[in-house]
């Protein structure tokens, strides 16, 4: 499965290879962080395989040093250059290289993931700093194994096999479509900041079937990947991406139609009210997500503990500018009174006031409500909750307890509500990612096809596929191989219709399938990518 490279110097040249053959989504570059997941920069790191390895040098692409597997290398930063020291024989210095083991896999000294020496699939690569104060470390992977060192790690295995397929789709659309990228350097961190990305030695066989059975496939609406955001646990009802996240500094968000507010169950009303809100979150209803610990949660507080808690993160928070007006001194005294001001459709506070003896302050978004409002030095699992205020006889707050629910932002697909689709409901993956994402294609990920050949591979089991293309550039014909076999698409002519779909199910293998898009002539260009998502639950597309 996959793109496989056996040949050393192919292996050492990898990325920018693929890059070349237009098929670069086919790798992905994970920046390593330490034992931590604090930081990605280092200065002085010994790394090895569990093969006979090699050091490439990254401009001339040629191989300068082979290396048994009994041997380490260390490597430190200089002011103009790497130091690499073989086992202290021999010591190279290099502007930037890359470390492969054709039959090996590669590991960092002393980093470990799970408990276990972290080992990785494909090559590292080691580039300076733009500041030039250290070096990353870059493992470039080719998709499949990525997601293979992800999907256990994000998802718990005991989910079942449909819901890790639905995690494998959202996870490949998380590196193919992200919300930000930090880093220039490469696609994404291994921690949390991006997805849980732990290397071969974390993989399961289960997840690595799963990354098998959907690969190549992506979750697409009108023609493009979508942001595929999932989180833990939405406590029964998930919350459209503009009322949890901000453009920048602008909250709320502008709307992504496929990241819609979506309740598990049709009697659920929305809970913009109050009232619903409080019969919601202070009751547990049955929902897909009911079997987290965190499906309903509460939480407890004197007005001691309370003050002594929102003022931790306080000066941090401000600084993002969705806190007003700044407190004094970033500092708030004296809680008299918390308001709601604004919730979502999931009930997920979007603003909240809190009134005290120096003023009042509105707070907004979900993330940094719930990072203000500690409690005993943790933030909250979400901002879908409802408060109780007890006072005392002379109006004075003396405790405060808040029942909520769902752990995470809530917005697109619950990792416990997949689990119980599968699980319990017996949906299949694609169903379970059409529940949490709002009128979506499952497909291969939509691609330009202009100048040159575009080769895609994928997994179709038993769907039907049709090649779907936006003929906008005006062309008269796309060839198209599917599995060895050329056809050539008739497009007509002119853009008044520019929507065209061709059904190659009596093509596709129910294992890996292979198709080449090739330039369509004449300077044109076209969009185009394999629909495999036809079968919804009562036969008709979505």
């Amino acid at each position: 499965m996959g793109i496989k490279i056996v040949k050393a110097f192919l292996l050492c040249i990898v990325y920018l290879f693929l890059q070349a053959a237009g098929i670069a989504d086919e790798i992905v570059r994970v920046g390593i962080t330490d034992n931590n997941f604090q930081s990605v920069k280092r200065s002085d790191e010994r790394v090895y395989a569990t093969a006979d390895y090699m050091i490439c040098d990254k401009e001339t692409k040629q191989i300068i040093a082979k290396i048994p597997a009994s041997k380490t290398l260390r490597v430190t930063h200089e002011e103009d250059s790497f130091l690499v020291n073989v086992d202290n024989e021999k010591t190279l210095g290099l502007q930037s290289f890359v470390i492969v083991s054709e039959k090996g896999l590669i590991g960092i000294e002393g980093l470990k993931r799970r408990g276990k020496p972290a080992l990785y699939h494909g090559a590292m690569e080691f580039c300076r700093t733009k500041s030039n104060d250290g070096f990353y470390i870059i493992n470039l992977v080719e998709m499949q194994d990525y997601l293979k060192g992800v999907v256990p790690n994000e998802m718990p295995v005991k989910f079942g096999l449909e819901a890790l397929k639905a995690q494998t789709i959202a996870a490949r659309n998380y590196v193919l479509a992200p919300r930000a990228k930090a880093y220039d350097e490469f696609d994404v961190v291994d921690s949390v900041a991006s997805q849980v990305y732990f290397g071969a030695n974390t993989e399961e066989a289960i997840t690595n079937q799963a990354v098998e059975e959907t690969e190549g496939q992506v979750a697409s609406y009108k023609g493009e990947p979508i942001l595929a955001l999932y989180s833990s646990t939405a406590g029964g009802y998930t919350e459209s991406y503009s009322n949890a996240f901000s453009d920048k500094y602008q909250f709320p968000a502008e709307e992504k139609p496929y990241l819609k507010a979506k309740p598990d169950m049709l009697s659920f009303v929305p809970m913009t009210k109050e009232e619903n809100a409080r019969a919601f979150y202070m009751e547990i209803p049955s929902a897909y997500d009911m079997d987290s610990p965190y499906y309903r949660w509460k939480r407890t507080w004197t007005l001691e503990e309370f003050e002594t808690d929102i003022n931790i993160n306080l000066k941090s928070l401000v600084a993002t500018g969705f806190i007003t007006p700044p407190p004094q001194d970033n500092y708030i005294y004296k809680v008299k009174d918390i308001k709601v001001l604004k919730r979502g459709e999931s009930g997920k506070i979007m603003e909240i006031e809190i009134f005290s003896d120096r003023g009042n302050y509105i707070v907004k978004k979900e993330l940094i409500i719930r990072r203000l409002f500690l409690n005993h030095g943790k933030a909250l699992p979400s901002a879908n909750f409802v408060l109780d205020i007890e006072r005392d006889e002379a109006g004075n707050i003396t405790n405060i307890t808040a029942y909520g629910g769902g752990f995470g932002h809530g917005v697109g697909m619950s990792q416990y509500g997949a689990g119980f689709m599968g699980l319990k409901l017996n949906k299949n993956y694609m169903e379970i990612l059409k529940h949490y994402y709002t009128g979506i294609t499952i497909g291969t990920n939509p691609i330009i096809v202009k100048e040159k050949p575009i080769k895609q591979k994928f997994y179709a089991g038993d769907k039907k596929g049709y090649v779907v293309i936006d003929n906008y550039g005006g062309a008269k014909m796309l060839p198209v191989r599917i599995n060895g076999l050329l056809l050539e698409i008739g497009l007509g002519s002119g853009l008044l219709n520019r929507n065209f779909e061709y059904e190659i199910s009596k093509h596709l293998q129910k294992g890996e399938n292979e198709v080449i898009f090739y330039p369509p002539g004449n300077g044109k260009e076209i969009k185009a990518y394999i629909d495999l998502g036809r079968d919804s639950e009562d036969g008709v597309r979505e």
